[in-house]
């Protein structure tokens, strides 16, 4: 669907120069554009690379461990319908730390891991469960302590301090998750409330 937006998107604006007779002007953005990305993407590359290295160091130092160990504590108590040596918990514990890292590159292939393995212990192969949903919560709200990408990018904007966003983005990311985290248990008591009034009747 969206490949069909973007077509359309470009093919109007096209259109339209066409019809203002600016085409002359789309050449020009196409040529400037296409440079900008590759400059953009040699600058993103460095940063990223940088910053991975320091993640590979927090990795030997023990931090990561440190950081799974807790999860698992914190996992345990969100999700108590799935077992604790299950392939799904562990998983999702590393899908959040690698998001908590701001490793979303990493995050990607344990978070459709992590629902595979969610999907094995759901009864209801049609729905998605409760564990299934409150996962998708929490990774879409997305905890971060490092936003590697976003500091990447303000770096490469020129910004004269790009991590001064550091105390705003644990401050924005913490209230969303743990907004998400009370709706998500406010709509399930909902439901079961709904449910226990249904059979009731």
């Amino acid at each position: 669907m969206l490949n069909y937006l973007w077509l359309a998107m470009i093919l109007l604006g096209i259109g339209w120069a066409a019809v203002t007779g600016r085409l002359g002007d789309v050449t020009k953005a196409v040529i400037s554009s296409a440079e900008e990305g590759v400059q953009l993407s040699i600058i993103l590359l460095g940063i990223l690379c940088l910053w991975s290295g320091v993640m590979k160091i927090a990795q030997k130092g023990g931090l990561i461990r440190s950081l799974t160990n807790v999860s698992k504590f914190l996992f345990a108590k969100l999700f108590p319908d799935v077992p604790k040596d299950h392939g799904a918990m562990g998983a999702m514990v590393l899908t959040f730390a690698a998001n908590f890292l701001g490793l979303g590159n990493a995050a990607t292939p344990l978070g459709i891991k992590a629902m595979e393995e969610l999907h094995k212990i759901n009864n209801r192969s049609d729905t998605a469960s409760d564990a299934m949903i409150l996962f998708i919560v929490i990774n879409a709200s997305c905890l971060q302590f490092i936003p590697t990408n976003v500091i990447a990018l303000r770096e490469a904007a020129g910004s004269a301090n790009a991590v001064a966003i550091l105390p705003h983005v644990w401050i924005s990311s913490s209230i969303s998750t743990i907004t998400a985290i009370i709706f998500y248990y406010l709509f399930l008591l909902m439901e079961k409330r709904r449910d226990y009034s249904i059979w009731h009747l």
